[in-house]
């Protein structure tokens, strides 16, 4: 991702910009010559920064920066060298360009991280955990169908990436304002070989003569910029969420991200395991959903056809947004493939409340037997209160069962087996089965080789 947004990938392929354009110029008869171009071809890459840099600080522009750099490299191309372009025919589509090959990793980035969870999700699939809402124990779920919901947050993510990408709109060469006047003039007024020069200019950069915006002004629309910014923070969120649910299921200490033979939690208190990882994906996640904001307000101030205020916005909007989450992405594809479950633990926990969990069920069958529901009800209330007093007032264990075994109340109700955790678990297991086949397995297909990587965190 550093590579996509450095300023070698930057300038290089502005160069590439200057040569589909003059190539495109040469082979439909402008007094561009074959030489000229092969100049431009022959220096794409041998950026001179130092050059540029003075020729900028002398000119104030940084593509005509550029244009004197390159004629600087290349002599022969200097007087055709952005011939009867504007600044944006080269920045916008530029910018499209890296934008599509930034969102493509993102893309196959997310995937990894749901291969990962669906892997983890498949192995504790039928795991029972205590399942929670508000944050207070409610009925029992599975460790592995969690592990879905997580998984589905990053698949909505990744489709969202994946449209917006496939959303991308190549400008074209439009001119100052989007009337393509100089371009016509060129062609004395012959709108077909505008057209066809636009085309075969996409052609040259690989990118599908179908795909260019119909209309523009000097620039792409902006709000481009807002879609795929809120894209990225629809992901990040997907990371905060996971990375949260890792951290709070770590103090029960139930799962825990990777911790290595001699990592160290805490330099004071040397039994920790912090969940450091996991809360280095939140912090770089909640910094991606805060720039949302940027491009919307960028996209709603341009001024009619264009203003420059977008420019300094933009080099520090979309590039930190794509850093910052693929650094997150990295981790959550690290932490997600080296969870720790402590399967003994989660069932403690899950039996410490099973039987307020039971409640229902316990009812319900009293019920089925002739009993009253709503004295049932009653009755199991009262006896609930009383156990939970015992378990929060003296930090005893929930006899909620053996209080209602000693109730003659419930003397034909089968309460010995009303505790099997898998009993409450409903189609949790068959859920997480049908996410994996439906929706894990097809984004695997799709991005076979980018889920094969494995990510080794340096901190």
């Amino acid at each position: 991702m550093r590579a996509l947004w450095s300023e070698q990938r930057k300038f290089s392929t502005w160069r590439r910009i200057w040569l589909a354009l003059a190539e495109s110029q040469h082979e439909l008869g402008m007094p561009v010559t074959r030489a000229q171009v092969d100049a431009i071809a022959a220096h794409l890459d041998d950026i001179d920064f130092a050059a540029a840099a003075a020729h900028e600080t002398r000119l104030r522009h940084d593509v005509m920066a550029h244009v004197h750099t390159l004629g600087d490299a290349a002599p022969e191309a200097r007087a055709i060298i952005h011939f009867g372009a504007t600044s944006q025919d080269v920045v916008c589509n530029a910018d499209t360009l890296v934008l599509r090959d930034a969102l493509a990793l993102i893309c196959g980035k997310l995937a990894r991280v749901i291969d990962r969870l669906a892997s983890f999700a498949a192995e504790y699939r039928d795991l029972p955990t205590l399942g929670f809402t508000h944050f207070q124990p409610a009925q029992p779920t599975t460790v592995g169908k969690r592990a879905t919901l997580w998984a589905q947050d990053f698949a909505i993510a990744l489709e969202q990436c994946e449209f917006v990408a496939f959303s991308l709109r190549l400008r074209g060469l439009r001119g100052a304002t989007g009337t393509q006047a100089s371009y016509l003039g060129l062609f004395d007024g012959d709108a077909s070989k505008v057209d066809e020069l636009e085309a075969r200019f996409a052609d040259k950069l690989g990118w599908p003569r179908a795909r260019m915006l119909a209309v523009c002004g000097q620039t792409y629309p902006r709000l481009v910029d807002a879609q795929i910014v809120s894209a990225l923070s629809i992901a990040a969120a997907a990371a905060h969420k996971c990375a949260t649910d890792i951290r709070l299921l770590a103090n029960r200490k139930e799962i825990e991200e990777p911790f290595e033979k001699d990592q160290i939690g805490s330099s004071a208190m040397a039994y920790k395991r912090n969940p450091m990882r996991c809360e280095r994906a939140c912090g770089l996640a909640r910094f991606v959903m805060g720039l949302v904001n940027d491009p919307l307000a960028t996209a709603a101030t341009q001024w009619l056809e264009r203003t420059l205020d977008d420019s300094s916005n933009r080099r520090l909007v979309l590039p930190e947004a794509f850093l910052a989450l693929d650094g997150t992405l990295d981790i959550m594809s690290n932490v997600c493939e080296g969870l720790v479950v402590w399967s003994a633990t989660v069932a403690a926990n899950l039996a410490a409340e099973l039987p307020f969990m039971a409640s229902e069920n316990i009812m319900l069958a009293a019920t089925k037997a002739g009993a009253d529901r709503q004295e049932a009800h009653e009755v199991i209330r009262v006896h609930s209160m009383a156990a939970a007093d015992e378990v929060k007032r003296y930090g005893r264990t929930n006899d909620l069962m053996a209080r209602l075994a000693r109730d003659p109340f419930f003397a034909n109700v089968d309460l010995a087996n009303a505790l099997d955790p898998a009993s409450f678990i409903g189609r949790a297991p068959e859920q997480t089965d049908r996410f994996i086949t439906s929706v894990a397995d097809p984004i695997r297909a799709r991005y076979a080789d980018a889920i094969q990587a494995r990510v080794q965190l340096r901190v």
